[in-house]
């Protein structure tokens, strides 16, 4: 890949930014990196378009990627960054299923809360209904 294709933001104290380098680095991906602090508009403007000001974050062909948020580990980004196809759909139509994709985990994340809440409150009662007997 040629060196002006990524652009890897980090800093300098980021172990996980360092793994990440080192591993393109091991593939022989070349990569432009950017210290946050030395790009400071340009990085202020990324974590605004974004709304994660994390590191590191890749830039590859128009599209930010994100640490947690777009990759788990060092080699889910080499298989992101190998495998990237720019999208046939419009920017409107990509928006709107991520956000039909947001709203579905919210939902189900909400369900799951809801059921541990309910599991804790039958613990709790339980609890306190052997304890009754006990003292009885």
């Amino acid at each position: 890949m040629k060196k002006e294709e990524i652009i890897i933001y980090t800093n300098p104290q980021c172990p996980y930014c360092k793994q990440i380098k080192e591993k393109l680095k091991e593939k022989n991906i070349e990569f432009t990196n950017r210290l946050t602090a030395d790009y400071k508009e340009e990085w202020e403007a990324i974590t605004s378009l974004t709304g994660v000001p994390t590191v590191p974050t890749i830039h590859y062909k128009n599209n930010y990627f994100v640490a947690a948020r777009d990759f788990g580990n060092p080699e889910h980004l080499l298989n992101i960054l190998n495998n990237f196809k720019e999208s046939k759909f419009t920017f409107e139509e990509r928006t709107f299923e991520k956000l039909k994709t947001l709203n579905y985990n919210m939902g189900v994340a909400f369900q799951r809360t809801d059921q541990l809440l309910k599991q804790i409150e039958q613990n709790y009662k339980d609890l306190f209904e052997d304890e009754e007997t006990k003292t009885e």
